[in-house]
């Protein structure tokens, strides 16, 4: 673990500077957009600029990387989303924060790619779990911490934005002064939606509908709150608290998906979800706030993970780098939907419509579970379930995969 850590040390800096700034700037969009009187609508409108951009960047940021290299593209795509954090700052408009939320959906996907590419090709199958340890911890503890620097006070309002902005320009001071050597790339093939729909319905749906779930109660949770009469520093502790839980409970979660039909495991996550909104709509407070965003968050953030181990469970090896671009592209588009619903579902039924849409999601994944189960039976023989990180890293279920594909083939070549 140690020399995993001093040979990636500048990755591993730059990658949690540039999650701290994420989580920070996503919160504070919609705590600043609420006070500036931003619609419902709008806030959503406006977060739902960034998954957009995502769906742009995840296709156009591999081919840059393979054109002008790792860090020339890092270090131009961090100085964009950089920018972008700075214009917020000057503009109190929601269309100018909607297109710098679309260029920061553009930018971090090449980001990750970057940094996910450059650790796989330095890792061996000997340290290739220890580093992927440290680099989940580090998508886990990231943004739960930005988003707690939302209560930091800022009484000028220009303090947190520039804060953002300092974070992503000092990310790229690792890697430049770093004596790290960059590797090769290239661009991974893809695998058509439809294609794994037919391997794997229940890792596609259930993918989708879960990143709808993820994404409204992530971008929605401090509206909400503020809504109830939370304070700013109050809505994002909630926040805080639900991202802490959720990525504790990633490891059980796996453990228990890697010994049982994963489809159970998808049925009882969804059941949990759900019940809990149900529970937190009979008895609303600020206790029941804090505690079923908690289990929510433990009960939705780990299905991403579980659908993609699911899906790979019925692939080929050379057909899992592929696959997990379509799975990872499907993410983008329920983020992209999610953040559209949660916001403007806060003023329906005299605010429980928030908690009526997200109990509906989760109940929609038992469907989907119960569904599949009796249709089809398990495979016998289940691959290995790793744990992704916090709203699912737009890259990481391609480093998942290739260190898959390396065992396999290490194994086979045994």
């Amino acid at each position: 673990m140690k020399r995993a850590f001093i040979d990636n040390w500048a990755l591993f800096l730059g990658m949690m500077l540039l999650m701290v700034a994420n989580g920070l700037l996503a919160t504070l969009l919609t705590i600043r957009g609420a006070g500036l009187g931003f619609t419902d609508l709008t806030i959503s409108l406006m977060q739902a600029a960034y998954p957009a951009g995502a769906l742009v960047g995840t296709a156009t940021a591999p081919r840059m990387v393979e054109k002008v290299g790792h860090i020339r593209a890092f270090s131009a795509l961090a100085s964009l989303v950089s920018i972008a954090a700075i214009l917020h700052l000057l503009t109190a408009d929601p269309y100018t924060w909607s297109g710098m939320r679309f260029l920061a959906g553009v930018c971090y996907p090449g980001m990750y790619v970057i940094t996910e590419s450059w650790l796989n090709a330095k890792a061996e199958n000997r340290n290739r779990a220890q580093i992927l340890s440290i680099y989940f911890m580090i998508w886990m503890a990231g943004p739960a911490l930005g988003t707690a620097l939302v209560a930091v006070p800022d009484p000028s309002g220009d303090l947190l934005f520039g804060l953002v902005s300092i974070l992503i320009s000092l990310s790229i001071v690792p890697l430049l002064l770093s004596g790290n050597k960059a590797p090769d790339y290239e661009v991974p093939d893809r695998m058509p939606v439809v294609k794994l729909f037919k391997v794997s319905p229940t890792a596609v749906v259930g993918n989708a509908i879960s990143a709808i779930a993820v994404a409204a109660w992530f971008i929605t949770l401090p509206l909400f709150a503020l809504q109830i009469g939370m304070s700013a520093a109050q809505a994002s502790g909630v926040l805080v608290i639900a991202m802490i839980v959720g990525a504790l409970v990633q490891y059980p979660v796996g453990w228990l998906s890697d010994h049982f039909d994963r489809r159970l495991v998808l049925l009882g996550l969804g059941l949990i979800g759900g019940a809990t909104c149900l529970w937190m709509l009979a008895v609303p407070s600020n206790t029941t706030l804090v505690v079923g965003f908690a289990v929510l968050a433990g009960a939705s953030l780990p299905m991403y993970a579980v659908c993609t181990a699911h899906a790979n469970d019925h692939l080929k090896p050379a057909q899992i780098v592929p696959a997990s671009g379509t799975m990872l592209f499907i993410l983008n588009v329920g983020q992209f939907i999610g953040i559209l619903i949660g916001p403007n579902t806060v003023s329906i039924a005299d605010g429980r419509g928030f908690l009526m849409v997200l109990a509906a999601l989760c109940f929609m994944v038992c469907v989907v579970a119960l569904m599949r189960r009796a249709q089809e039976a398990a495979p016998e023989e289940t691959g290995s379930h790793q744990a992704l990180p916090v709203l699912g890293a737009p890259q990481s279920g391609v480093i998942q995969a290739e260190s898959r594909v390396a065992e396999e083939e290490s194994g086979n070549l045994g």
